[in-house]
């Protein structure tokens, strides 16, 4: 097995992995030395800085993620701001959907992290001849975001409600938000 094989295992197992992992334990797994484990670890920490090395061994930290879907109406020229909101409180916007009364649920995925993303959309918008997917829906559709904390997606509530761009959720879409 090449090196860069065994050290891409090592990650694989550590994602995988409910707890520490010792390094004799991957040193049994991949046939080499503790210390071989030892030397790659320190190689795969550069790039990796999520794994931590504790008195029980290798963990990755994995990062809690809080999700939420926002309910929004706009025009076209409101495309930007919106997106800027998203991604100024530390958002992620992972998808744009509408609820179509005769087709039903339609998604696009999006996964606009940055300004700079934000900017690329609206070039690639403007340079086409398609149209945003809320048209379909007079200007309403979902955003699903995904931030760091629930604090996040309130202060990025807190700023759609502000611009004027937050609709409430109908009764019915409450009912939903939970399946």
């Amino acid at each position: 097995m090449k090196t860069s094989e065994r050290r891409s295992g090592i990650i694989d197992m550590l994602r995988k992995a409910d707890g520490p992992i010792a390094a004799k334990e991957l040193a049994a797994a991949f046939q080499v030395s503790r210390q071989v484990i030892v030397q790659d670890m320190a190689v795969i920490r550069a790039s990796v800085p999520e794994i931590i090395s504790t008195n029980r061994g290798y963990v990755l930290q994995k990062e809690e993620v809080c999700a939420r879907e926002f309910k929004v109406k706009h025009n076209e020229q409101q495309v930007e701001e919106e997106l800027n909101i998203f991604v100024d409180y530390g958002g992620v916007v992972r998808n744009v959907s509408i609820s179509h009364r005769v087709y039903g649920r339609i998604s696009a995925e999006m996964d606009i992290r940055s300004r700079q993303d934000v900017c690329e959309f609206i070039e690639r918008l403007g340079n086409s001849q398609s149209t945003l997917l809320g048209s379909a829906t007079s200007g309403y559709h979902y955003h699903l975001v995904e931030a760091v904390s629930e604090e996040r997606l309130d202060l990025i509530e807190a700023h759609l409600k502000e611009a004027g761009l937050l609709v409430p959720l109908l009764p019915w879409e409450q009912d939903q938000k939970g399946d």
